[in-house]
């Protein structure tokens, strides 16, 4: 009784598959705790089953508040990442172009006024990700003891997804400019080549993680 519901709640599930582990395990314990309870107080071990599955609630309920809590753990995993990943990706790119390029003064072609305003923009934005996330991860701490598990994990999706939209936008408008301007500038050096596509590649890597979350989330509703 108790492998069968189990196995019906695995299904449900959809996340990290630690995580996810870690929550079966919780609720197998509790189940087999009070299957255990119930055989103490002289039910059989079919009966003491039952009873320990009906107590712990319809599969379909449980399953919408530990997949709430599947989504905030990976979501918190994604933050985490756009508050010292982005930022540290353009300090390293900024300290690999001092150390083996030198100053802006040394490129070969001008710069459009236009191309100023792109750069400042998308280095602007280095540091809004970063306190989005921040928010998000503060915003979901504090409004735990308010929120439930549903309203609590679509608040930090959406920051989530914001905080990765307004990355992704920036890097690719950097991107693109910068390659309009004078392509040579997206690879000043080897260092600034390599953080430059470690960049891009930890950008997609965070629209796949915002896109796992969303998807929880949308589990959530259906």
């Amino acid at each position: 009784m108790i492998d069968g519901y189990l196995a019906d709640l695995d299904r449900r599930l959809h996340g990290c598959g630690r995580f996810k582990a870690d929550l079966l395990d919780e609720a197998r314990d509790g189940l087999h705790d009070a299957a255990d309870a119930y055989r103490a107080g002289g039910w059989n071990d079919e009966d003491a089953e039952r009873r320990a599955v009906a107590d712990f609630g319809p599969a379909a309920v449980v399953a919408r508040d530990y997949q709430a809590e599947l989504g905030m753990l990976s979501g918190v995993r994604t933050l985490w990442k756009l508050v010292i990943g982005v930022p540290l990706m353009q300090a390293s790119w900024d300290y690999a172009r001092i150390l083996t390029y030198g100053a802006w003064t040394q490129l070969p072609t001008s710069t459009p006024e236009w191309y100023r305003v792109v750069a400042h923009t998308t280095h602007g934005a280095v540091f809004v990700v970063p306190v989005i996330g921040l928010i998000a991860l503060i915003g979901t701490r504090w409004l735990s003891r308010r929120l439930d598990a549903v309203r609590l994990a679509r608040f930090s999706g959406f920051l989530i997804a914001l905080a990765v939209g307004v990355n992704l936008a920036s890097v690719g408008l950097l991107i693109g400019s910068t390659g309009f301007v004078d392509v040579s500038r997206l690879f000043l050096s080897v260092p600034c080549a390599v953080l430059m596509i470690a960049w891009v590649l930890l950008s997609l890597r965070l629209v796949v993680l915002a896109r796992r979350s969303w998807g929880g989330y949308a589990t959530i509703v259906a």
